[in-house]
């Protein structure tokens, strides 16, 4: 019998050349995806929060990323599939919703954004530590947790020291939340808050979405579609944050580094992606598959980010960023708290 040789060195280079970056890629792309799914699969069957379980997961599986063959295909996951799972936010924003509300609770909650961010660049200047993570900590808190941490960290200076900081961040930001999902509709009762205004002070303070909805619709279902329409106008507030960080950290990077676009790629698409939704009717299939897709690209990013990180280096990081990261939350909660009680 006659073997048929498959071998691509029989094929004309210029047939298979081209699939060279991609097949580099893959096998990288494949594992960070694995553990990605898996992270998704644990978080529906136990109930917490699938980035988490990417990240835990990741690091477990450090080792990987030691294969040269895996690295390829772990950076781009941490670094493109994130892009693509920010911009793909879009879906999730209607503009039309936003306006709704009228201008009052807008300014509120853009100046508790701003106002928690401008917080965590001072509370990292009296700590020590860098610009860049108390922009990171303070934005990650201040808009949508680690979806949030994830976008800002898009746009700073590349390092070792960032993406443990990063992942950091979203440990601290998915623990505090789930804490919150608990403490916060029982601050609301005893300092007795509406039902509107209990789901105002959730959807403002909570940082992920998931914790939001849990919250809000454990106290009333009118609580539930406040806290989550006040959630939706934070996600929204992502992208001129990032803006402005984009803007100030601009040339922070090495020496000679070409400088990044002031509008970033992949928030010209999620600007692009959000007037979309809002002004055309997009069948509601295809908004929640990509809102599924922008869950996953996410989960796939931080999975990644996790392969690259040793725990070994992880702990280093002290004590001080989890200070400020609580200091943070504080911050916010009490501001939109004060803020209701004023306008009782």
């Amino acid at each position: 019998m006659t073997q048929i040789k498959s071998d691509t060195k029989d094929l004309p280079p210029h047939l298979w050349a081209p699939l060279g970056p991609l097949a580099e890629k893959a096998r990288g792309v494949v594992i960070a995806f694995t553990v990605g799914f898996a992270a998704s699969f644990l978080g529906e069957h136990y109930g917490a929060p699938a980035m988490l379980f990417a990240l835990l997961l990741g690091m477990s599986l450090n080792f990987i990323a030691d294969d040269p063959r895996a690295m390829p295909g772990i950076e781009f996951s941490g670094r493109t599939l994130l892009r693509i799972g920010v911009a793909l936010l879009g879906f999730r924003i209607a503009l039309g919703d936003i306006l709704a509300l009228g201008p009052r609770p807008i300014f509120l909650l853009a100046l508790a954004v701003l106002s928690t961010v401008m917080f965590g660049l001072l509370v990292a200047r009296l700590a020590g530590r860098s610009k860049h993570f108390g922009a990171l900590s303070g934005g990650a808190v201040a808009i949508c947790g680690a979806s949030a941490a994830l976008a800002i960290a898009a746009i700073l200076p590349k390092s070792e020291q960032q993406e443990r900081e990063t992942a950091l961040v979203v440990v601290g930001v998915t623990a505090l939340s789930t804490l919150a999902m608990i403490v916060y509709p029982l601050i609301g009762a005893a300092v007795e808050l509406t039902d509107i205004q209990a789901g105002v002070f959730i959807g403002a303070t909570i940082h992920d979405v998931a914790q939001v909805v849990g919250a809000g619709y454990s106290i009333s279902e009118q609580a539930g579609d406040t806290a989550t329409l006040f959630k939706l106008i934070r996600v929204a507030m992502l992208l001129p944050v990032v803006l402005l960080l984009s803007f100030m950290f601009r040339g922070d990077g090495d020496v000679g580094a070409e400088r990044p676009p002031l509008l970033p790629g992949f928030l010209a698409a999620f600007v692009a992606i959000a007037l979309l939704n809002s002004f055309i009717a997009i069948p509601a299939t295809i908004t929640e598959t990509m809102s599924n897709l922008s869950r996953q690209c996410l989960i796939t990013a931080i999975a990644a980010i996790g392969l690259k990180i040793d725990m070994k280096s992880f702990l280093q990081l002290g004590r001080m960023p989890v200070v400020m990261l609580l200091a943070e939350t504080v911050w916010l909660a009490g501001f939109i708290m004060v803020c209701l009680l004023l306008l009782r």
